[in-house]
């Protein structure tokens, strides 16, 4: 599933490709034919995310809510409008170009008070400006709920996946079962910083790297990672591999239904 840092990275792109235009807003598919009527021809007037979650503001209750999910996919080409290729959920032409919507997990249209709703239920997220992390330290020093699940929960932290949990971690040395009321401040104001420092990174240049720069392969003499994902990473989807500090096998197991990953002395 994409990332915190693939939304703003498209709410970026289509500001600049659809931002302030009058837009033919259609859906190919059929699936959200009435609801794209109801913008079809308005002014998008902006584009944001909040955590995995992209809006389209159009006006008072006008706004297009998607979560792109596991399979969802936005593509972006120059006009002329091309035919549409496969099943096209939703599809914007502007003055320069068209966008198409495939897969995603939601494409709604909501109320200016549901889209505060959503804004409300969501936690934190380390690339918005309005991000309080001291309300993540609440929950999260507050409970005894593993680090590493409350990293992953929308409503603790909004955009953190995965691979962002993974490598957090790692980073600092945190074993990732440690309960969350076991962290000191100080651990969690470094956490909440280089989350804040990786995840714009991953808007500049469209990937997840977490790796230092003493650890690059460039550096170290080692093969570039290939993966379908691209970038640096220390311990994700590298199970059984050595760690690139210490040299111990990566350790996996399934936790909470997705795959988590550590190095068992880095994290000890």
């Amino acid at each position: 599933m994409p990332e915190g840092h693939t939304l703003h990275r498209l709410a970026l792109v289509h500001q600049d490709l659809f931002g302030g235009q009058e837009l033919a807003v259609s859906s190919p598919q059929g699936r959200f034919a009435a609801e794209s009527a109801l913008v079809d021809g308005m002014r998008l007037e902006s584009a944001e995310a909040h955590g995995k979650h992209l809006l389209h503001h159009y006006g008072p209750d006008r706004t297009v809510h998607v979560h792109l999910g596991l399979y969802g996919t936005f593509t972006e080409q120059p006009v002329p409008e091309p035919p549409p290729v496969g099943q096209v959920r939703m599809r914007l032409v502007g003055r320069t170009h068209v966008a198409d919507l495939r897969g995603p997990t939601a494409c709604e249209l909501l109320t200016d008070e549901q889209v505060t709703a959503l804004h409300a239920r969501l936690g934190p997220d380390p690339l918005r400006d309005d991000a309080d992390a001291e309300r993540a330290w609440a929950v999260i020093s507050g409970s005894r709920k593993t680090i590493a699940a409350q990293l992953m929960d929308q409503k603790v932290i909004a955009g953190v996946g995965n691979v962002y949990r993974a490598e957090v971690l790692f980073r600092h040395g945190i074993p990732p079962l440690t309960p969350g009321n076991a962290l000191d401040r100080q651990t969690w104001d470094v956490i909440w910083a280089d989350l804040v420092e990786l995840m714009h990174d991953g808007v500049r240049v469209g990937r997840i790297d977490t790796v230092r720069p003493e650890h690059d392969p460039a550096i170290t003499g080692r093969a570039p990672r290939q993966d379908r994902h691209g970038g640096e990473v220390y311990v994700y989807r590298r199970a059984g591999m050595p760690c690139l500090v210490c040299g111990t096998p990566v350790s996996m197991c399934e936790y909470q239904a997705r795959n988590l990953y550590w190095c068992p002395s880095c994290q000890a």
